[in-house]
């Protein structure tokens, strides 16, 4: 990789291939440009945008050589290239370790999990070529593996600790029933490259962290380690759309909650701290109460009911050959149970779903959190035994 390998006592992660976000649009950019003094054993690397027909062995440019986090590296005052996310990942990552941590971004705005995969894994889950117009969610490159060839492979022989991700709603159009396949897939393509390419240095079951936008992003389970992603984390982002961004309301500019969530997997996952909570409470056991009319929901975890909702959980009501969702109202909770309200279902009750919408509640205003890391309980679909 020539001249730009990074210091070998860093502990690196890697801030690899999403939509990326600048820091100028998120809450408090100004502060958040001016709070570098403090974070001077962070090193920051820079991928330059580029996009290739055959894998590279070395990248072609970089916007930023390996430097110290200063306002203008971090952007050049414009914030083009360095992803806020990615640095404030690091930041949260460093007052953790109190080490030397190094970030490299390597990202693209718009662009599909289609760009940033190896033709292997892409012919493993069948995707074909496109040929069609290319849906509006995409302003980048889009054509199989010219990411992947330009701006991941030339780093293949870097030693990383881990890797976050933050893509999806360039998918929303395109492939979208193919993403429980594609990404597992990338996933375990590039743990298997870079361990290889690293000579074994980097761990074979690579730490993946990556922020939810699409259930299929889970391989359809809804939780994260599972047995088709295993080491990965993620940080749920559903309650933190921004209606009132200036940038749209996919762009929310709360980077800081979203990088905060992230860290936490990767303090759990990456860095072994067992008892770290950095997923929001799922049900562990679901319960017919057909003659009450209710549905009993135990928790794995502490609940805490910001605001009872009657829309948010939905139960899938099957009669006369056919099945429709109907919204079940919340009903009585403790720290670790929830009864919903199934009364509107005089057949049967095959399914309850959660948060099932693509804009399920307000800023920070779902109704489940975990009551101590203010994390909120994912979407899920659970089939109901009667």
């Amino acid at each position: 990789m020539g001249g730009v390998q990074p210091p070998v006592h860093l502990a690196g992660q890697a801030c690899l291939s999403w939509s990326a976000g600048s820091l100028r649009p998120i809450f408090n950019a100004t502060r958040e440009l001016a709070n570098t003094a403090a974070y001077q054993s962070v090193r920051i690397l820079s991928v330059s945008l580029n996009q290739a027909e055959q894998e590279l062995e070395d990248l072609a440019e970089v916007d930023l050589q390996w430097s110290k986090p200063t306002a203008e590296n971090l952007g050049h005052g414009s914030f083009e290239y360095m992803s806020a996310v990615c640095w404030l990942f690091g930041r949260h990552l460093s007052d953790t370790l109190q080490y030397p941590v190094g970030l490299v971004s390597s990202s693209w705005g718009g662009t599909p999990i289609e760009a940033w995969s190896s033709g292997r894994s892409l012919k493993a889950c069948g995707v074909s070529k496109e040929g069609f117009t290319l849906p509006v969610s995409i302003s980048g490159p889009s054509e199989h593996s010219v990411l992947w060839n330009a701006m991941i492979h030339p780093l293949l022989n870097m030693t990383l600790k881990g890797v976050i991700w933050y893509q999806g709603e360039a998918n929303i159009d395109l492939n979208r029933d193919l993403y429980n396949c594609t990404f597992p897939a990338l996933i375990e393509d590039w743990r298997q490259t870079f361990h290889l390419g690293s000579q074994g240095q980097t761990e074979r079951f690579l730490p993946f962290g990556f922020v939810q936008i699409r259930w299929h992003q889970t391989a359809d389970l809804g939780y994260v380690p599972n047995l088709r992603m295993p080491n990965t984390f993620m940080a749920v982002a559903m309650d933190l759309g921004d209606r009132n961004s200036p940038f749209g309301s996919i762009h929310p500019r709360d980077k800081q909650t979203v990088a905060y969530r992230l860290h936490l997997g990767a303090r759990a996952v990456a860095y072994g701290e067992k008892t770290l909570t950095f997923q929001g409470p799922l049900p562990e056991k679901i319960e017919l109460l057909a003659d009450k009319g209710l549905l009993s929901l135990t928790y794995s975890q502490q609940i805490e009911v910001q605001r009872q909702d009657d829309k948010i959980f939905e139960i899938s009501c099957c009669g006369d050959r056919q099945c429709k969702w109907l919204p079940a109202p919340m009903n009585t909770f403790s720290t670790q149970t929830l009864a919903l309200n199934i009364s509107s279902c005089p057949s049967a009750v095959a399914a309850l779903r959660y948060a099932w919408a693509s804009w399920p509640c307000e800023y920070k205003r779902c109704p489940l959190y975990h009551p101590n890391s203010t994390l909120p309980a994912p979407p899920f679909i659970a089939f109901i035994a009667n």
